[in-house]
């Protein structure tokens, strides 16, 4: 399965670079394209979600009743997420999907063999090359080369926050951006572009999803 992503991403990136001339623009028009194929996907889990905040304040009441007996707040929970037909983890569940996605990208990056002028993006990245392997070549390489980790990070953060749902969710505002910003740093640019682009269009899309779905400010169900 995971073999046949990899060759159709790579077919995908082989036609547009044979249109554009550019690795840089293919990878980005094929992330565009791999998240619209997705969008059904997000759209179900969005009134997972938008339930979920509605749930907020009964989800505290049971967390200040039941504090000292963390057993019964959990059976409670439960009960609550299963009355509503919900995951609490609905909210994570689009970057989990997108985790073999990346793999098979980075076989994809790795397995093509482009022309060197076909790899550099917009004059200043090589896409097969990471901000580590750039880090040896000066200070000014390196700077450049940490721009698209440092956009790695923040739009994960961005992204995270907008789809967290559950308070025991908050410490993946700080561990998702710290564990992409670690890996960006060691993946090739190529890569780390894939999934800058894929997180700001995920930003847009949940902002778009978000009309949808407004939260009431009396606590009932999604409008």
């Amino acid at each position: 399965m995971f073999q046949f992503i990899v060759d159709g991403l790579i077919w995908m990136l082989d036609q547009i670079v044979a249109l554009t001339g550019s690795y840089g623009v293919a990878i980005i028009l094929v992330t565009l394209l791999v998240r619209l194929a997705l969008v059904p996907l997000t759209l179900k889990q969005t009134r997972s979600m938008a339930v979920m905040r509605e749930l907020q304040p009964k989800l505290q009441e049971l967390q200040n009743k039941y504090k000292d007996n963390p057993q019964e707040l959990n059976n409670h929970m439960i009960k609550l997420y299963r009355e509503h037909d919900i995951n609490p983890l609905g909210g994570c569940l689009p970057l989990l999907i997108q985790l073999p996605i990346i793999w098979a990208f980075l076989r994809a990056l790795q397995s093509i063999t482009p022309l060197p002028e076909t790899v550099t993006f917009l004059g200043l990245w090589d896409l097969t090359l990471s901000a580590k392997d750039a880090a040896a070549m000066g200070a000014v390489q390196g700077l450049i080369y940490l721009l698209l980790p440092a956009l790695a990070v923040l739009t994960t953060y961005l992204q995270t926050k907008q789809t967290a749902t559950d308070p025991s969710q908050k410490s993946m505002l700080v561990m998702m951006p710290v564990m992409i910003g670690l890996f960006s740093y060691s993946f090739p640019t190529g890569l780390v572009l894939y999934w800058v682009i894929s997180n700001a269009f995920s930003i847009v899309q949940q902002a778009l999803i978000s009309r949808k779905y407004p939260i009431s400010s009396q606590g009932g169900q999604p409008k």
